[in-house]
Parts: structure tokens; C-alpha cells; sequence
């Protein structure tokens, strides 16, 4: 396997709950760059952010365009934007909602996929509804590697169930085990480099 150069996580109804089990599971020195599409509403703030930060020994931002992609971060699609990442950046778009959402899941994954091919992972955790699906798949195609929440353990398993039928994945997992399967992998990587 490939040494792991990025994670994109997409989620949305039961996401906060879950994000807070993946993130508490991580280490504060995690090597690779976490890329979060929540589904949101369209107001700014940091709220969500504030929110997520009490999870997580690493620091969360919303991405400006064009800000640089750095490990041991986790990155939050702002509030009506698509997120994109790019080689080494990130892109903001206001192209129209896919799934009614905008931060999109596809968007973000599909980006993923073009930029990072076999280096990307892509996690799907509770939704209720089918975006991340075609992003996932897209992941799979290239060469990266897919990882789905258990539907069972999900709030919401509209999105995992979706996942599942779209691409064959590389992992299905209880939302307990997501973290130290992303640890794992991403260490080795690290230490392989």
C-alpha cells in the first residue's frame, strides 16, 4: 500500500456524534491532513468548529481558497462552500448544491481522488442521504483507500448503506474501530517514508 497523503471524511446527519468518537480516537501527532465535509446550514461562523475542537487534540480550521494542506490538521468545508483539494491546497467553490448540500461530499471526494489517487482515504460515516457515495467510488477507482461506517452502529445509515452499494470497499467498520484502523495505516505510512 501506498503511503497515505490524505484523509476526507463526509458525513451528515448523526455526523457531529460520530466526528466526536473519530476524532477523540486519533492522536494529537496523526501524520496526514483530516478533510471534513459536514453537511451544514449556510450560516458562518465557528461554531462547528468551536464545537469539534473539543474533540480533537488537533487544531481545526475552515480553509480559506488556496490554503495550504498540512499534516496533523483537520480541515472543516466552510458553511455554503464546496471544498475541494488540490496538490498541496485547497479550493473553494459556489457551484450549485449536489444532494442539497453545499459543502458537497462528492465534491470533496472527487477532488481527493483526481489530486491524491492511490494516497487518498475516504471515510463515510451517518448520513441520510446518498452523497459521498460517487466521491467514494471515485476514491476506489483510482487507487485509494475506502473505509465505510458499519451501518448497524451509524445514526443514520442512509449514507453508509449508499456507500456500500456504489463501490466495492476496501473496510467496513464499527464507528469504534474507524480511528485506530486510520492510526494504524497512517503511521506505517509515516514510518515508511
Amino acid at each position: 500500500m501506498t503511503s497515505p497523503q490524505i484523509v476526507v471524511i463526509g458525513t451528515s446527519s448523526g455526523g457531529l456524534e460520530a466526528m466526536q468518537v473519530l476524532l477523540l480516537g486519533l492522536g494529537d501527532r496523526f501524520p496526514c491532513p483530516l478533510v471534513v465535509a459536514q453537511h451544514r446550514g449556510k450560516e458562518g461562523g465557528s461554531g462547528l468548529r468551536d464545537y469539534m475542537q473539543k474533540s480533537c487534540r488537533m487544531p481545526i480550521e475552515e480553509p480559506e481558497d488556496k490554503s495550504p494542506i498540512e499534516p496533523g490538521r483537520v480541515y472543516l468545508a466552510p458553511g455554503d462552500y464546496h471544498l475541494l483539494v488540490e496538490k498541496g491546497h485547497f479550493a473553494l467553490s459556489t457551484d450549485a448544491p449536489v444532494w442539497y448540500a453545499r459543502p458537497s461530499i462528492n465534491v470533496l471526494f472527487e477532488s481527493a481522488a483526481d489530486a491524491y489517487g492511490e494516497t487518498a482515504i475516504g471515510v463515510i460515516l451517518s448520513g441520510a442521504n446518498g452523497d459521498g457515495a460517487r466521491g467514494l467510488a471515485a476514491i476506489k477507482e483510482r487507487g485509494g483507500t475506502t473505509i465505510v461506517e458499519e451501518p448497524a452502529s451509524a445514526a443514520y445509515r442512509v449514507m453508509p448503506d449508499a456507500a456500500l452499494a456504489a463501490t466495492a470497499v476496501d473496510r467496513v467498520l464499527p464507528l469504534a474501530e474507524i480511528a485506530p484502523f486510520l492510526n494504524s495505516i497512517c503511521q506505517a505510512g509515516a514510518r515508511s517514508l
